[in-house]
This record gives C-alpha cells, structure tokens and sequence, in this order.
C-alpha cells in the first residue's frame, strides 16, 4: 500500500503513466487521497510497483502502433503496386460498361466490372459520377453484392452488410448545386467518354473504359488523373476459403494486434486508387503529421520516408517530428501546386486510410506513366465505398472556397477564444485558479481563459467538481467574470463505468453508448477506470448529451465556461492501438473500422449543439460556442478549433508547430494551435520565451503543461524572460482587431488565417516548400519568429520586388527571391509589413480582450512603391450570433498617394438590420482613430506640412502630423495624431 499512498499524493512520471495506458489499469492521477480511492484502486498495487521501478526513454512508443506492413489492406495494396511496377504486361482489372452511361441532372450512372483472374467472374461496381457548378466532380464506386446486403457475415455478426456510405452525413456541409447542364460525348467510337461541366469555367473530364481511367481537364490541360496507374483495387465480397497450395493468407480475415484479434466479419473490404497530378511537384494537406508543409516522398527519393502517410485518429503519446505517423486528427484533402495553377481531391472515407506519395523523376523507378515533373499518390483505405471529389481550382483561393463550399467554413468564434489561454494538467483548486488569475494582474499581463483539466472532477466524473478543492465553482467563475475572463473545462467522450452516478446509469440504460461486437454496451479502461463511451452517431444519444449540459444539470457552469473535448479519437488504454476494437459497433450498427475518423467529430458536435441550446432556443440569446477538439476529420472547423496534441518541450517541437498549423488552414481548419512550451518536460527560459513570441503567432494561443512539469506561468519565468514574453502577448492583443478580420473571411471564403508562401506568392517557385515564415491574414505582416536555439539573427524570403518595412523600426528591405538578414535578440519577434496595406491595431494595455471592446483604435499604412496601400477591419460584438444578420462593421480603409487621400469606406451592405438600425455601430459610438501612421510616404506628399484636412458627416476640421524622416536605411514616418474619426463611420483625411 506504500506505493499506492505514494502515488496518490503525487501523480505518476510521463513514462509510467505512458505504460498505466498500456496496461489498461484506468488510473488517473489526484491530489487528493482517500481511503476510499485507495481501496478502489488496491487491485492494480501490483502493477504499480512494477512502473515505479521500471526505467527508460520516454518517447512514442511505435510497438504499439501498426506500420503499413501490419495493417493487413496496407500491406496488400502496397504489394498490388509493386506487382504492377515490376510487370510490364500489366493490366488493370476494371472496365466501365459503355452500354452503361447515362447522365441526368448533373450526374453521370454506369457500371464499372471487375473481372477476376480466371475471368470466369466479374463483380458488378455501380458508379456515380457527380457534377457541381463550383466545377467539383465526384466520384463514387460501390460494390452491387454489398450494397444489396448479399453476402454472408461471419461469425454470426451483426454488423451491416453495406459499405460505410453515411460519412457525408457528418462532413459535407450540403448546399453543392449540381450542375445539369454538364454534357457527355463519346470517343474513340465508344471507348472513351467525354464529359464536360462547370458553369463558372469550362472543366472536362474524359474517362476512358477500358482500362478505367479518368483524366480532369481545365483548360485544355490534364490536371488530375484517377487510375493512371491502374492501381485501382476494390476487395470484392467472397468466402473465405483455404489457401491454395504454396500460399498464405495476407491478414484477409483474421488480423491480432495488440492482444485484440479483429474478426472482420465482412472479410477483406479494401478501396484503393491512385491519383496522379501531372506537372506538379509539390503536394500538401492530409493533416495531420508532424512533418513539412510540402508534403515528403514515401517511396524513394531524397528525404523519403519508407511508411506511407497514415489517416487513423490515435492517442499517440509524445510523438516524434518529422514523421508520416498518425497523430490525433484526420483530414483527407490534398492539393497540388504549380506555377500558375492550384488543384485538390478530397478523399471521403472515415476508416483507417494510408497514402503513398512518388515523386516522378528519372531516378526514382517506382515513378510510372508520365514524363515530365509531376506528383502520383496512392490512396489506401479499410473499408467503405469509394468516394473522391476532384477541385480543379484555378488557384489557391478559388480551391478553399470550393473545399469551404463542400465542408463548411471555419466558424467565426468568440473574441476572447482567439486572444491568450492559460492551462495546465492541473490547477489544483479554485483557490489555486484565483491565485494565477490574481498573478497575472500583478505582472499586467493580459490573457482571457483560465483551463481546468480532469482533476476538477468528482472521481472522474464529467457534470461534477469535487467538494474539497471546486466546492464552490459559481464564486469561481464569477470571479474571473469580473474581468470578464473565462473558464474552459475538459469534458470527454469516456463516461466512468460507476454505480450511483445518474450520467453513466443512463447512458447504459438506454442504450446511448458504443457496442462492442455482439451488440453489448462496450466497457473499457480510460482516466476514471473502467468506462463506456458515448455514440455520437446516434441522434437520441446527442439530445441526451446535450441535455446534460442544460445549467440545472451541470450545476457551477455559466455563460462564461466553455469546453474543452480531449482524449476523443476515442482513446482506449487497454484496446488495440489505444483505441477500441474494429469490430465495435455504433449507431445502425456500423462497425467502428468504417467511421473511426469521424467519432471524434460527432462528439465535438454534439457538445457545440449542447453549447448552443443551454442558452436558450432564440438565437438573440444564444452565444458563439468555444469547442477545443483533439480529434478531427473534414467539417470539425464548422463547430470546434484544434490544437497539436501532446508535444514537448524540445526545440524540434516549436520548429515542427508552424508547418503543421499551416496544413491545418490549407486543409480548412485554420483555429489551430500548438501547446506553448511544450505539453510534456520543462523548456529552458530561451525556449519558453521564444515559444511564447511563436505562439502569439498560432491563431489558437494556449500555455499548456503536463502534471509532472514544473510550474511555468508566464510571471515565473523571471526577468528578462516575464518581461519578453509579456510583450509578446500584448502584441496579440494589440493585433486582436487584424486577428480577428482574418478569422472572419476565413470564415466567409475559407482563405487560411496565417498563409504560406504558396498560397500568397502562387507563381514564386522558391517559396512553394518555405514553411517557417507566412503573412497574417490580409494584413501585409510577414513574421518569422525564431526557433532555433541560440538564434539572435534570421533570414526572411522576400518573395516579390515590393517594399518591406521592419514592424519595429521601419527599416527598408527589398529583392525579388531574395533572403534578408533580421536582427532577432531575444527580445524581437523577425516581423516584416509589406508595403501596400494597412491593418488596425488597439494599443492599449487590458487585463483581458473583453475589456477592450471601446478602446479606440490604430491604423497602420505601409505605404508601397506606387504611394497607394489598403485594407480592411471586421468589427462585431464578438459573441453573438447577430453578425448573421448584419449586425457588424466592415470597413475599407484605402490611401492614395498620387491623389494624396486615405479613406474609409462601408463594406457592410446592411445599413439597417431588418428595419432597425445596426445596433453594433451604434454601440462604437464615440469609439475612435487615436492614432494613424503612415510608413514609406513619399516626401512629395507631406512636405512642408504640419497638418492634414479632416472629413467626415459633412464637416472638416484639422489634425496635426508629426514627421520622421528617413534616415539610415529606415522609411521616413508621419503620424497622424488624433484625428477625431470614429472606427464605423465614412470619413477622408486629405494632405492638402
């Protein structure tokens, strides 16, 4: 018992509770011992005394998760390709029956046959292939036999007998209008078929039947092509029968790992196909890995990894950077990028799916088909129909619209969620949470959210606080209301398996919960010990969770707490890769091989709708939802934001955060973000602090610490290091407003909130692969902060011949493609403004985003080298929902120098809100311009000026400028002091 009293006063070690995970004990750490909890965890002292002698690195452990080779349809599809890579006869198995193909409404029908290799049978594959206006096209091929529910399940399961066909239903946004003027011409007498689509551009795909190949056309140029390769591979229904002699199963029917035998009840199911991007040579997306922006090769090349990019939502503990290793979150878009031209597919599949990635060049042999520089992908998933949507772009913004248009855009969240966010595992007590809320006001440095993580609870049961340090959470939550501050609890997917406990008695009684095969609910080990897991699939299950959220119910939340959904891909301590069995079952029982992706998705939703109905059923009422997932798949940006996951506190960690934010915001999900300082371990104060300045630079700025790290709040860092990184967030602060605008077209046109060189500089092929350095939003800011360790300088790509100006000291830069050298001290953020633009900031110091909602306001003009800049601000209440309504401020803000005029201009089309006046600009009344600075000015426009005309609502009056000339290599300056124009109304300053 002396180690169990021990372990009960002080949580255990990363590296033992790295292996309580695998030992399925289902302990979770508490300040708090009891005889009681003592008792109830007597049973696993054996246990216990083994892990605290046990010693050893502390990394991800990869035993515990299959490579390619030990996923069965992994290893069978990889050596499909490499058959026909090594045969020079090969042919593809698959043919479109001409006889077949029709279109009707925008959709193309038809038959595609699989013949076997006797060629005495063949296997009946319906295709759809859909055509939308926007100029996507989706393809669809199932199998006849399945799909009819003829076939025999094994072992008496109770499975369905279909493909998984319903993952549309949790991530497409709906609202794609198909295209039904989309036409169809036969080739080559009737051997090829010729479809042609698109009501904004002219896009055509020709499909050739035999073998089955589909090439996508824009332009009179092939841009994607299905099946190049004749690597298409649908695993067709059959008995299983014994091996022929000389051959061995290739885990077809039975598969053990990790002390779990899959029964596969349906046999093997696999769908795979190659996809082809021809002339491009660097793809991106499929996030998330901790690996580059462009995406690397896995099959040879320089820099190749030799396992492919795995798509499976795992609980993968401490994981390594530079890796194709699953990680928490799946989103399956990838798109291609050349010169002159962006393109995407997005691949619809839920279940556990790998993609190869080849480059094609002279020296690598497994590159086959095409001859110029180009990119082959070969797409592998367990089970479910095939479905691929193909974006032909032209560029990088038309393709994030046309993505956004089919799985949603990014919800525009709450204010406070986008400013700074403090956490650890775990503040300890209320009086714990005061005391860091009271810290942060004696060191004045701002931040808005305050994190409880699982400890909060009573014994590990989510809807309770426990009595002896959160007796009394409503004083609490008031008291960091004051400054109008919030809490974030975590909430999660597993629900303590527990007599007396109203949540987990119904979730049992009535059936909400995940089955395991023989239709049972399914009973596993997580932080409360033995637990049963909500199904998010079922709609009667969500109105139940939602329910729990109502304020009678979870007693001590208020408006000001939001939620916080972790360990929900799902993990399972003692299930196969630290997640349940495949053959589990949810909602129309479906197994969990065919939606595993997708439950992490169907939780968060559930709780954002909770979050939404706790406030009441009038939308006047209700308040913008802050939801942090772990687990994601394509539409989790509609309804939650995203971080990392566990990283650490090493150097190659902060390095790794921004190409993975980055393929976040290209992949639709931009409200991402890394935990600062790094989740497990204790960085070094340089570290600290240059994440810190990072950090303030992840649209999701959160501080998070393991249980076992020390304590690392901003105001114990010591000085210089509290003072460096208080500036760092105070920028955010002052960026809010820049911040801000970005989420929102983010949330209106999908552009990503901070953008890679690509996408900013589409036809610079220096910068295609940069992925430490990116622009926020529309603001003109160029930032790379550092981190590397010892760094005190940097170079920054300069990707076009337009001006730059330090943020700092307006130093001048210049050169097309060109690198420049940025002094980076401790103390400085590398940080450039592009010439041509203009952002607002709010210079002035708060406690906390909420209270700075009639601050008055500061425009920037980075001025480029024709005299002219623009830009814009959004403006809200931050909150609410009325923003849908019109209820907002939309500003242009545009300086002509020639002309010698800065403007701002209304670009909300709502001048009333139904009749009513916009009630937000009416609440900026008196919210003003305090200052206005103009960097890079030519001289021809403010010499010999002291003042500058004002206009605005029909009157003019005079303001003062201050002039700073150039000298020594920076811009010359003026400011504009005061010139008494309000942030929502029309006004012009002139240098007359």
């Amino acid at each position: 018992m002396e180690t169990i009293l021990q372990y009960r006063s002080k949580p255990p070690s990363q590296k033992n509770k790295a292996a309580l995970r695998s030992k399925g004990t289902g302990i979770a750490s508490s300040r708090v011992p009891s005889v009681r909890r003592i008792c109830l965890y007597t049973s696993a002292a054996l246990a216990l005394v083994a892990l605290t002698s046990s010693t050893g690195v502390e990394a991800v452990k990869h035993e515990n998760f299959k490579t390619c080779n030990q996923s069965g349809f992994c290893r069978r599809n990889r050596a499909y390709a490499d058959n026909a890579a090594a045969t020079a006869s090969w042919s593809s198995p698959y043919e479109l029956d001409s006889a077949t193909v029709s279109i009707e409404g925008g959709v193309l029908k038809g038959t595609v046959w699989k013949t076997l290799e006797d060629g005495a049978e063949k296997v009946e594959l319906p295709l759809l292939f859909s055509l939308y206006t926007n100029g996507v096209a989706r393809l669809q091929i199932d199998e006849a036999k399945r799909l009819k529910g003829d076939i025999e399940l094994r072992r008496e399961s109770i499975a369905r007998k279909e493909r998984y066909n319903e993952a549309e239903k949790w991530a497409l946004a709906g609202g794609l209008q198909l295209n039904e003027a989309a036409t169809i011409e036969k080739l080559d007498g009737g051997a090829a078929t010729k479809v042609k689509y698109g009501a904004v551009s002219p896009f055509e795909a020709v499909i050739t039947h035999k073998p089955f190949e589909v090439k996508f056309m824009r332009d009179g140029e092939v841009h994607v092509v299905l099946n190049e390769r004749n690597l298409m591979n649908v695993e067709h229904w059959r008995k299983k029968t014994d091996p022929k002699e000389g051959e061995e199963e290739n885990l077809e029917w039975d598969e053990a790992f990790g002390g779990n035998t899959d029964s596969k009840p349906r046999g093997p199911e696999s769908v795979a196909l190659d996809i082809t991007f021809p002339g491009y040579d660097h793809v991106y997306g499929i996030p998330e890995h901790a690996t580059s922006l462009a995406l690397k090769p896995t099959r040879g090349g320089e820099g190749a990894y030799t396992e492919p990019y795995r798509l499976y939502n795992s609980d993968v503990f401490e994981y390594e950077t530079d890796s194709p290793m699953t990680l928490y979150g799946s989103i399956p878009f990838m798109q291609a990028h050349k010169k002159g031209s962006t393109v995407g597919v997005f691949w619809l599949n839920a279940a556990e799916t790998w993609i190869d990635v080849i480059k094609q060049n002279k020296a690598n042999p497994l590159s086959l088909g095409t001859t110029k520089a180009s990119t082959q992908t070969h797409w592998i998933s367990e089970s479910g129909v095939l479905d691929v949507f193909v974006l032909l772009g032209p560029n990088a913004s038309w393709l994030y619209r046309q993505y956004g248009e089919l799985t949603g855009y990014t919800t525009l969240p709450q204010l406070f969620s986008i400013a700074y966010h403090q956490c650890r595992w775990n503040y300890v007590s209320q009086d714990d949470v005061k005391e860091v809320d009271r810290k942060f006001d004696q060191f004045d440095i701002p931040y808005d959210v305050i994190w409880l993580d699982i400890e909060y609870t009573d014994e590990k049961k989510y809807f309770t606080w426990d009595p002896r340090t959160f007796g009394n959470p409503i004083e609490m939550v008031d008291n960091l209301g004051k400054r109008d501050r919030k809490l974030v609890a975590i909430i999660d997917p597993h629900i303590k398996k527990t007599d007396g406990y109203s949540v987990s008695e119904e979730l049992v009684t009535k059936q909400y919960g995940a089955k395991d095969k023989a239709g049972s609910t399914y009973e596993g080990w997580c932080w409360p010990g033995s637990s049963n897991w909500v199904d998010g699939f079922n709609p009667l299950a969500v109105s139940w969770w939602v329910e729990q959220f109502k304020y009678n119910k979870f007693i001590g939340s208020k408006p000001n707490v939001h939620i916080w959904n972790d360990m929900n891909e799902p993990s399972v301590f003692n299930g196969p890769e630290t997640t349940m069995p495949k053959d589990n079952l949810f909602h129309g029982n479906w197994e969990h091989r065919d939606l595993h992706n997708l439950y992490g998705a169907t939780f968060h939703n559930a709780t954002y709708t909770a979050m939404i109905e706790r406030d009441g059923n009038k939308i006047e009422d209700q308040k913008r939802p802050f939801i942090l997932t772990r687990a994601f798949f394509a539409g989790s940006q509609r309804t939650a934001a995203m971080w990392t996951g566990d990283n650490e506190a090493k150097w190659e960690h902060l390095q790794a955060a921004f190409p993975m934010l980055l393929s976040q915001g290209i992949s639709g999900m931009p409200f991402a973000g890394a935990d600062v300082g790094g989740f497990f371990g204790n960085p070094s104060k340089e570290l600290l602090t240059r994440w810190y300045q990072a950090g303030a630079f992840y649209p999701f700025f959160r501080g998070h610490a393991h249980i076992d790290a020390k304590r690392r709040e901003p105001y114990l860092a010591g000085e210089p290091y509290t003072s460096v990184i208080r500036d760092a967030i105070r920028l955010r602060y002052a960026l809010l407003p820049a911040w801000y605008s970005a989420f929102h077209r983010a949330s209106v046109d999908g552009m990503p909130i901070i953008r890679p060189m690509f996408v900013m500089f589409p036809d610079n092929e220096a910068g295609f692969a940069i992925d430490d350095q990116f622009f926020l939003g529309d603001s003109g800011l160029l930032v790379k902060p550092i981190v590397h360790e010892g760094s005190t300088t940097t170079s920054i790509f300069l990707p076009d011949p337009e001006v730059y100006y330090d943020y700092n000291d307006h130093t001048v830069f210049r050169g097309e493609s060109k690198n420049v050298e940025i002094a980076a001290p401790l103390e400085r953020i590398p940080m450039l403004m592009r010439g041509g633009h203009i952002f607002a900031r709010r210079d002035r110091p708060r406690r906390s985003s909420g209270l700075m909602k009639h601050d008055p306001f500061t425009l920037i003009v980075s001025v480029n080298a024709d005299n002219v800049a623009g830009g814009v601000v959004y403006l809200d209440d931050g909150e609410s929902f009325a923003y849908k309504k019109g209820d907002y401020v939309h500003r242009a803000f545009t300086f002509n120098g020639p002309q010698k005029i800065l403007k701002s201009d209304n670009l909300n089309p709502h001048a009333v809100v139904k009749g009513a006046p916009n009630t937000f600009a009416k609440s900026l009344k008196g919210v003003r311009i305090e200052k206005i600075v103009l960097v890079g000015l030519k001289n021809t426009v403010y010499e010999g000026k002291k003042k500058v005309t004002v206009q605005s609502g029909g009157k003019r009056w005079d303001a003062q400028i201050t002039i700073v000339p150039a000298k020594d290599g920076k811009a010359a300056s003026v400011t504009i002091k005061d010139p008494k124009v309000e942030i929502a109304h029309d006004w012009s300053i002139i240098f007359d």
